[in-house]
């Protein structure tokens, strides 16, 4: 069996340190593209930021009302897998090999891995499928991979650190309010590095490269600019928050002096493919087409829906419907 490590280093120029994840991951991509086949390492480190994996709907998966007001980035990887919380004192690594199975890939990833912490002084184990835990509990390293034409990809989380409010804040959203069809990540209790390590996150990143790499190569910024030309598709509005069978979710109601209306939101992910009333109310306009046009294209959360109604009032093509009768029909009120 082909053996990965060591691999080669790709060094990135010092000013492409801390962008956007879809940097990284466009990076990834430019490698396997560009590179001749071989075995390549890299790692970056990110400000706050959610992942979220190939197949998830995004507001099942993350508060991203809570995100906005935080300032967290949220992005969308083209591996499968759950999403994860990540900021500067946690350590993104992507490996980029040749074509092959990935299984004993995966495997041979994060034994390495392992191998190389355990060297360092923490006291680690494999765990199911793709995790790397503390023999006495909590998971500190996740990881991921997918295909590109004859090239794998996997990638890692390792958690030395990290902001457990905006952690907690971030992968929670409030699914009492906003439901609809998908599968939701399994959470893991996680542990830190920072407790079985004696020094910092800058020092574990360049301890491992040392270990789990014996060269480099250096990219320029001619490769910078190719790399940010792919970074742009990650930014799609449909890529990001589209990426899902559609499904339905219905508000109804019977208003007191309006009578019973029902919105049914056709969702594509966490898009608003459009919007469809029913119920025994009485239009004062084209109330239909207002609501559609007032909603598609919103992101399903409770701060969009309430920016989008108090923007455009659809509430006024229906007879005796309030601004907060529909604010509390959408589940949007204070």
């Amino acid at each position: 069996m082909e053996q990965h490590f060591p691999a080669c280093f790709v060094e990135l120029p010092s000013y492409t340190e801390h962008r956007r994840a879809p940097f990284y991951l466009a990076a990834e991509e430019y490698i396997a593209q560009t590179l001749p086949v071989g075995n390549y390492l890299f790692s970056w480190q990110l400000g706050p930021t959610v992942v979220m994996g190939r197949n998830q709907v995004a507001h099942q998966e993350v508060d991203l009302d809570f995100c906005r007001r935080e300032g967290i980035d949220v992005v969308r990887r083209k591996s499968g897998g759950g999403a994860i919380f990540a900021d500067s004192r946690n350590i993104m690594w992507s490996l980029i090999t040749g074509e092959g199975a990935v299984e004993p890939l995966f495997v041979e990833y994060a034994e390495e891995v392992a191998r190389a912490l355990n060297k360092l002084g923490a006291d680690v184990e494999l765990s199911g499928r793709n995790d790397i835990v503390l023999r006495d509990g909590g998971k500190i390293c996740g990881n991921a991979f997918y295909h590109l034409p004859n090239r794998n990809i996997v990638h890692g989380t390792m958690l030395y650190d990290t902001n457990p409010r905006l952690m907690q804040g971030a992968l929670h959203p409030d699914v009492s309010k906003l439901q609809a069809k998908g599968v939701k990540s399994v959470r893991s209790r996680v542990a830190l590095l920072k407790d079985h390590l004696t020094f910092g996150v800058d020092e574990l990143r360049v301890r491992l490269r040392h270990l789990l790499c014996d060269r480099s190569i250096e990219l320029d910024d001619r490769a910078v600019k190719e790399i940010e030309q792919i970074e742009q598709d990650y930014y799609d509005p449909t890529y990001l928050y589209g990426q899902s069978a559609l499904s339905d979710v219905c508000r109804e109601a019977r208003i007191e002096g309006c009578g019973t209306l029902a919105l049914h939101f056709a969702l594509r992910g966490t898009l608003i493919e459009r919007v469809t009333l029913a119920g025994d109310f009485f239009e004062l306009g084209l109330a239909q087409e207002t609501f559609n046009q007032t909603f598609a294209g919103n992101t399903f959360t409770p701060e969009c829906l309430q920016q989008a109604l108090l923007e455009h009032h659809p509430e006024r093509t229906i007879r005796n419907l309030t601004t907060e009768a529909l604010a509390k029909l959408l589940g949007t009120e204070a």
